[in-house]
């Protein structure tokens, strides 16, 4: 039997409770809220308005698959990434970005040079089962997601045993991935119709070239 444990009714605020929501073979901390909501709503609407949100692309089976979602790739230089056969370059950070990412290593611990943002504009739209495991990010490094806008819920799945993870991401939220997580966890946004307005998602992430 695959199991399913849903955090919903976790004190994720206490520390001494959860340090780590994944059972085994990783480590994923939910940090909870950092951005009060005041902070959470400024970055929410100055991000939607001057981030240069273009439509997601993939291929797959060669063949180019355009997403209603939007994405947006920013970083301390202007180097290149490659997702899903499709390759970007990063757009140098903005204050707020740059802001935000201070943040999050003060919270988290660790050190990021690269930001990549996902404009969800209501439920139906979301993220399949994948693990970021990309040649160029930093081998078994920190992900760190900041979530912004309509709280989601997210999702694991254990790559061998099935196990799965539920998560309610609230509004201001940092979630942090990071050890051998991609290589034995999968992670998903699920679509929901219980959700109608936008949500803006940041995973600060370490790029080596």
């Amino acid at each position: 039997m695959v199991g399913i444990v849903l955090l919903s009714n976790v004190d994720l605020f206490d520390n001494q409770t959860v340090k780590n929501i994944l059972p085994y073979d990783g480590i994923t901390n939910y940090h909870g809220v950092i951005l009060n909501a005041k902070e959470s709503d400024f970055y929410y609407q100055k991000l939607l308005e001057t981030i240069n949100w273009e439509n997601d692309e993939a291929i797959i089976f060669g063949k180019r698959i355009i997403t209603k979602r939007k994405v947006a790739w920013y970083g301390e230089r202007e180097f290149s990434y490659t997702y899903s056969k499709v390759t970007k370059r990063a757009t140098l950070w903005t204050s707020e970005l740059l802001t935000l990412k201070e943040k999050v290593e003060k919270e988290s611990g660790e050190t990021y040079n690269s930001c990549l943002l996902n404009l969800y504009h209501s439920g139906d739209e979301g993220m399949a089962y994948h693990s970021d495991g990309e040649k160029m990010l930093k081998k078994n490094g920190a992900i760190a997601s900041v979530s912004l806008g309509a709280e989601r819920k997210f999702s694991f799945k254990h790559k061998k045993t099935k196990e799965r993870i539920d998560v309610f991401l609230e509004r201001g939220s940092l979630l942090v991935m990071k050890d051998v997580t991609q290589t034995h966890w999968l992670h998903r946004l699920p679509p929901t119709k219980k959700v109608s307005s936008p949500r803006i998602n940041l995973t600060f992430r370490t790029i080596e070239i």
